[in-house]
Parts: C-alpha cells; sequence; structure tokens
C-alpha cells in the first residue's frame, strides 16, 4: 500500500440472518434495510460461555466475529439497547432537532455538544430512558458516547479515515505498520463499507454548500482541503438530494442515530456476526464485576436493566474468556474498579493510564453574507482541513444542520493534544474519576488557531461567540473520541492479552494511548482484527 493511505477506501459487506437476543424483541438483517424480528432469550444466570464479549461497538464487533467464524461459541453483552423498534413517530432513530428520551442515555435534560444557538440554550427536558448518547460528565470534561448495539458507530459522523502512514508510528509505536496497511487497515475498510463522496456530485450538490465554503476558505488560506471517506451509503446520499428516497442526513440525523443511509455495524459487521449462528446478544445487561472462578475461567456479575435504568435481575455467569470492549471509558473504568477492590488486584499499575481526548476541539466562523452555507445542509462531513504537519491540526469541516441559513462555518479539530489523563478509584464514592483539567485543552485551542486564525485574517471574518455559551469561542468542554486506559504493551501486552490473568483481553479504544491524528474507529477496528486474529491462532 503507498504512503498516502487516508483517502484510499474498500467496501464490502455481508448480510443473512441476524440472530441477537433483545429486550423482547431482536436486531434484524440491517445491512438490506430490513429489521427482522426473532426471539431469542438474554444470557441466563449460572450460564456457562466460553467467550463473553463486554460491549458491542467496533472492538467488541470485531472480536465476536472472528471469534464465530473460528467456530467458537460467543456471549456478547451490551449496556444500551437494541435499537430495532421504531417509536411512535415510526422511525427508530430520534432527528438532532428534536430530541425526546431516545436521544439521551438516563438523562433529565438533553445535553448537547452545541449548547447555544444564537446567544439562547436550546437544551430541553426529556424523559428518563435508556437513549442513544451518553454524555458523561467527568471533572473538566464531557466524553460522547454511543450507548445501544452497535455502541458508537450508531452516533458518530461516520468519518472513516485511516491515519497517514508518516504519522502511525506516533499512534502505535510497537504495532508493525507493514502488516497495519497492508492487511488490518484493508480489512477494517471492507467490513466497514468505506465509500468516499463522488467529487463531481460533490461539486454541485446543494447539500454540501457549507463544505465547498469550507474548502475555498481553506484553498484561499493555503490549507490543503481533502475529500474523507465515510461508511455512509452515498448512492443514498444522492437520491436524498434528489428527494426520491425519505430523508436521513438530510433531515438533519446524526447525534441520535441515522434511520437509513449510514452504514452503522448494524449494517456490518452484526449482520455477518448473525450469520454464523454461534452469537447471541444481551442488550441493557451491564457489567459489574469480573473475578477468577474457582474452576477456571472467570464469574462475571451482570446487572439487567429497564429502560428506565433500574436493575431489574442479577445474574452471575462464567465465562472462560473475556474481552473488554466497553469502549475506551467503559473499559478503563471497569479495570480500575476490579484492580482497586481486589476483584482482580494482579493488574497491573499501567491500567487507567495514558486516557487522552484525541485533541477534540470545537468553533465556528461567522462569514459574511455573500458566503451562504446553505439552510440544507448534510450531516455527513465528507471533507476536512489538514494542517497536522504544519500546526498540528486536523480540521473536519463539519455541517451545522438548524434547516435555516447561518452563513457559519463549524469545524471539530482533531489536534496533536500531548496532554493524557488517568481514570482512578474513589472509594469515597464507590466510582471512578478522571482527572482531566479543562486547561489541558489549550494546545488544542492553540493547534486549531494555526488553522482559524489565518482564514479569518484572510477572509476578513470572525469567530462565532454563541454555540458553547455567552461570548464563547471555544468548544472545550467535551471529547467525541475517547481514547486510552488500558494501553497496548503497558496495560496488556502487544497484543491485548491483560497483564496478570491468562484469558482476560481489551480489544477496544482503550488499548490506543490517547491520539490517533484522524477519526479513530478504522483505527480501532484495524488494531482489533489484527489482535483477535493473534489471540485465535495462539490462546484458542
Amino acid at each position: 500500500m503507498s504512503d498516502e493511505p487516508v483517502w484510499r477506501t474498500t467496501s464490502g459487506a455481508v448480510s443473512r440472518r441476524l440472530f441477537i437476543a433483545g429486550t423482547g424483541s431482536i436486531l434484524a438483517a440491517a445491512a438490506v434495510g430490513g429489521r427482522a424480528a426473532a426471539a431469542s432469550p438474554v444470557i441466563a444466570d449460572a450460564a456457562r460461555v466460553p467467550a463473553l464479549v463486554i460491549g458491542s461497538g467496533y472492538g467488541g464487533s470485531v472480536a465476536a466475529l472472528r471469534l464465530a467464524e473460528a467456530g467458537i461459541d460467543v456471549h456478547l453483552v451490551e449496556m444500551g439497547m437494541a435499537w430495532d423498534t421504531p417509536g411512535a413517530d415510526g422511525k427508530i432513530f430520534a432527528n438532532t432537532t428534536s430530541p425526546d428520551q431516545r436521544s439521551f442515555w438516563l438523562r433529565t435534560r438533553t445535553k448537547q455538544p452545541l449548547s447555544n444557538f444564537l446567544g439562547f440554550p436550546i437544551d430541553k427536558d426529556i424523559p428518563r430512558y435508556t437513549g442513544i448518547l451518553d454524555a458523561e460528565e467527568f471533572s473538566g470534561i464531557t466524553v460522547y458516547q454511543g450507548r445501544g448495539v452497535g455502541g458508537g458507530s450508531l452516533v458518530n459522523g461516520g468519518m472513516a479515515v485511516t491515519p497517514k502512514r508518516e504519522n502511525f508510528g506516533s499512534i502505535l509505536p510497537t504495532v508493525n505498520a507493514d502488516e497495519m496497511y497492508s492487511t488490518y487497515y484493508p480489512r477494517a475498510n471492507a467490513g466497514l463499507g468505506v465509500g468516499l463522496v463522488d467529487p463531481g456530485w460533490f461539486d454541485t450538490a446543494e447539500c454540501y454548500q457549507y463544505a465547498r465554503v469550507g474548502r475555498k476558505h481553506a484553498q484561499r488560506s493555503g490549507f490543503p482541503f481533502v475529500f474523507v471517506p465515510d461508511v455512509y451509503d452515498w448512492r443514498y446520499m444522492e437520491q436524498e438530494q434528489a428527494n426520491t428516497v425519505p430523508r436521513s442526513a438530510l433531515a438533519g440525523e446524526i447525534l441520535y442515530g441515522n434511520n437509513y443511509g449510514k452504514k452503522s455495524l448494524q449494517k456490518t459487521y452484526l449482520p455477518r456476526i448473525a450469520a454464523t449462528g454461534r452469537v447471541t446478544i444481551s442488550p441493557l445487561h451491564r457489567v459489574t464485576s469480573v473475578t477468577p472462578a474457582s474452576g477456571g475461567g472467570y464469574t462475571v456479575m451482570l446487572e439487567q436493566l429497564t429502560t428506565s435504568g433500574t436493575v431489574s435481575a442479577t445474574k452471575s455467569v462464567t465465562a472462560d474468556k473475556v474481552f473488554f470492549a466497553a469502549g475506551s471509558v467503559g473499559t478503563s473504568k471497569l479495570l480500575v474498579k476490579l484492580k482497586a477492590t481486589g476483584a482482580l488486584p494482579n493488574l497491573n499499575g499501567e491500567v487507567g493510564k495514558g486516557w487522552g481526548d484525541n485533541g477534540n476541539v470545537m468553533c465556528g466562523r461567522a462569514n459574511h453574507i455573500w458566503d451562504p452555507t446553505g439552510s440544507l445542509q448534510s450531516s455527513i462531513p465528507c471533507g476536512g482541513i489538514d494542517n497536522w504537519a504544519a500546526g498540528g491540526a486536523f480540521a473536519e469541516v463539519a455541517p451545522l444542520p438548524t434547516g435555516i441559513e447561518t452563513w457559519a462555518s463549524f469545524y471539530l479539530s482533531i489536534t496533536k493534544n500531548p496532554n493524557r489523563a488517568q481514570f482512578t478509584w474513589n472509594p469515597a464514592t464507590q466510582s471512578v474519576d478522571l482527572n482531566w483539567q479543562t486547561a489541558w485543552k489549550q494546545p488544542s485551542i492553540d493547534m486549531a488557531k494555526s488553522i482559524f486564525d489565518k482564514i479569518n485574517a484572510k477572509e476578513g471574518t470572525i469567530y462565532r461567540t454563541d454555540l458553547f455559551g455567552t461570548y464563547k469561542i471555544w468548544g472545550d468542554h467535551l471529547t467525541y473520541h475517547p481514547l486510552g486506559g488500558a494501553v497496548l504493551g503497558k496495560a496488556t501486552d502487544n497484543y491485548g492479552r491483560l497483564a496478570g490473568y491468562q484469558g482476560l483481553y481489551a480489544i477496544d479504544g482503550s488499548l490506543i494511548p490517547g491520539n490517533t491524528s484522524v477519526n479513530p474507529f478504522v483505527t480501532i477496528t484495524a488494531l482489533a482484527e489484527r489482535n483477535i486474529e493473534k489471540i485465535i491462532a495462539t490462546d484458542f
């Protein structure tokens, strides 16, 4: 593979029958657009399973698929819902502009990444429900995470970016880059169904006027604008623009799920998992403890949840091997708790360390009246401004799909922020803390300014101050891209085996030390493909 893999893509997906235990219903064969129902019981108390996977996001889905293909029976437990049943509006997922109980995980008021618009707060009260987006608050930062079968794939913008080869050594220094770029990145891109917008269509599509303005301003200031691969069905997007199919990205669907066009894990890895016949999935199950079992393997304690978040049942199951795939935050919190409370005391001192925010920071720019960004905006970004080598920032040209003309350019930047935080157990509150400080975002702001100060000076424009509060320019309070906490080669060996225990593995974003230089989910998927191949070959 060449040294310019960032924008090269492959595609492919397999779909047959999906067989997944639900909360009274079943996730369906979404790869062909349908969501069938076929009941299967959730995991039973006192069950014994060869492999238990905690979490159904990118790492967990890769692990479950490859284990099942190798002939190993797998049970996948997921804290969120199956997201297979339409709501009162006939759609499974809520719209970004009108959030309801489906939108947020166990909150009574929304906590939207853009908290204000035109200076006014836009959050609203909602019923408490096991909704799809978790805004988990720590000291100094809010971490946005997907909740449901499919994990973060349900709620992200779908930007499927392979890091530039020259940056890989600083991302995962102990991993063979040749293997990643020749085998595992292509495998991940194929499995995820990654594709690229047609540049000719992009140039004329009404819904990408905002991105064309972003491109023009970037290029006028000397910055490269690059098309970025995505996991959206681009044929469907073109039909949305032509108004010949129900609109999804063009109806602003992104934060709380996408009903039609996006190829989340529901349409890629999960149908292939189902086709093996060896994987069952229990949604609304939360793991509270993992301890060595007296007869070998591990005793795993589970809480079954209702949609209001209450515990309806407590279960104890035994697993020969356990894969932690609850996401960077979920895996890190669980491992830190298990070590500190004596459940897994032999985990090493690296557990909980090396956590970063992928350098996320957001901002908006107020354009002149002759540079409208369009009232119809696709919620799926497909381009970015690359100033990584010179200024330490890669800026996604993001949508602001309000349905009205805003004359605003909006950006999510990924920056080379060096700061790393640590998760620790707090015995007073019986919970896990994160020691991130908001001030640690300053390097990210400075790196983003390496792009936007120059563009503003060239265009005679200013920063928007009405999106994140009152007179606040920078969205420095959040991350969409949590990474680290069980770093590869430190908390684990070089393939994710947790130190101190045979048969325990981390296989998600917790392995990556804080930054990927681009949107991280392709790297999480590729690393999981690499690691599970080795684990199956040597540990089973």
